[in-house]
């Protein structure tokens, strides 16, 4: 069930303002510049990688792919909460608000960490993380009901676009700032990195201003009842027992699960890998998250264009067994110019299998429900037990055998398993029925 907009350009544009907003978070926390400054503040006078975490001794990088883990389990476990109360309650874009602030809060405390408060370091990453992830939830619940069946593809394409092309602005302009800090009245050191997160958090609260603005407060026209934290449970339980009639649904679920825990997981440690694997200085390492991102502007749009052709399973599964040969090539990479075509080719299929994924499970959604928040939980939380999953396991190989080139290739057994579901998949218009398959 879509909502009736008066200025439905308006409102749909501003929606994906909000990828705009928040994807620099993603760029500049979790993949290029604080990695990069994580690294370099945690690394002992001698060289060494362990660090005392309260007390207890673990490589850093270990450290840092625990943390995420952890960031990803906490808003697994509270989203389909969340979700529901928003649901029942109509105070979606309240809870958007609400974690969008928390995120670019975050982002402002990581300027006081300086290596020295690990700890703080540590919980600010986290909270950042978990603003981040529990803002999406309620972002993409507004997807099906601002927009047709037929524009899910390239409307969750121009959000993603809009995302990558925000983010690299900011990663440039944060890039001009660290190379060249007299440029801007700064001392060489930690301060232009760490002014980076300050503006990040900055860009992030001032541009989700506009979808704040322009989305839909309650859709629905739902009031709030006093028993709404009870309702939120007993909503998520009826998505539940809904998606148990929908094999469909179940089944993709399925595929994104295990996918997802290799894209994730690149997505969030690859500027980690190589920093410790190639010794890449991290000019180098910034330059190659600006590839894989102008790429996968380039890549959102292709394999929609794909999906629009050949159908949106057909584009997943050519993705998938692209990323299987990226993770078997990262195992043999070595020079600077191997990286960067790594880097190409992670960039056609990260947008694309993103923005394919999003869509495919709006057009899965019953049109008659209205729970879309709630059922977005389902993909989300999907999506955080994947990341919690992906990110612990890759840390803890490479704790076991000491490199994260066993770590990287072991990630192309979850696109694998992923793919086999995808395989067995059919989607039509029958599924997406009220009817059981």
């Amino acid at each position: 069930m879509r909502i009736h907009l008066s200025n439905k350009a308006k409102v749909q544009n501003a929606w994906a303002m909000y990828d705009w907003a928040n994807s620099v978070y993603s760029l500049v926390i979790t993949s290029t510049i604080f990695p990069v400054y994580y690294n370099s503040v945690t690394k002992g006078l001698d060289g060494s990688d362990v660090v005392k975490f309260f007390g207890f001794e673990i490589v850093n990088t270990v450290l840092y792919s625990y943390s995420i883990s952890f960031s990803f389990l906490v808003i697994a476990l509270i989203s389909p909460l969340l979700s529901g109360i928003a649901d029942a309650s109509g105070k979606k874009l309240t809870f958007m608000k609400l974690f969008a602030y928390l995120g670019s809060a975050s982002c402002f405390g990581l300027f006081f960490f300086d290596g020295s408060n690990l700890e703080y370091g540590i919980l600010c990453s986290i909270m950042a993380s978990i603003g981040y992830a529990g803002s999406i939830v309620f972002y993409n619940a507004y997807l099906p009901e601002i927009a047709s069946e037929k524009e899910y593809d390239f409307l969750s394409a121009r959000g993603f676009a809009l995302g990558y092309i925000g983010s690299v602005i900011l990663l440039v302009f944060n890039l001009l700032t660290i190379q060249y800090p007299a440029w801007f009245g700064l001392e060489e050191g930690s301060m232009p990195a760490r002014l980076s997160f300050l503006i990040t958090g900055l860009w992030w609260a001032g541009f989700s201003q506009i979808p704040f603005y322009h989305l839909p407060k309650n859709p629905f026209q739902k009031k709030i009842q006093s028993q709404f934290l009870w309702k939120g449970y007993l909503e998520i339980k009826t998505v539940y027992q809904q998606i148990q009639l929908f094999p469909v649904i179940k089944r993709f679920l399925a595929a994104f699960f295990f996918y997802s825990m290799g894209v994730q997981t690149v997505m969030y440690l690859a500027a980690s890998f190589g920093d410790k694997e190639l010794g890449l200085p991290g000019d180098q390492l910034i330059l190659t998250v600006l590839i894989i991102q102008f790429v996968a502007i380039l890549g959102s749009y292709l394999f929609a264009f794909i999906s629009k052709k050949f159908g949106n399973r057909i584009s997943l599964i050519i993705m998938v067994l692209i990323w299987i040969g990226i993770c078997i090539a990262a195992y043999f990479v070595y020079s600077v110019l191997e990286f960067y075509a790594l880097a190409f080719t992670v960039g056609m299929v990260m947008g694309g299998i993103q923005s394919l994924s999003r869509s495919t499970y709006s057009k899965l959604i019953p049109e008659e429900s209205t729970q879309h928040a709630s059922f977005f939980s389902f993909f989300d939380v999907t999506e955080k037990v994947a990341i919690v999953l992906g990110t612990f396991s890759y840390g803890a190989i490479e704790q076991l055998t000491g490199s994260m080139r066993n770590s990287a290739v072991s990630l192309g057994l979850f696109f694998l398993i992923g793919l086999g579901f995808l395989i067995i998949l059919r989607i039509s218009k029958k599924t997406v029925s009220i009817e059981q398959e």
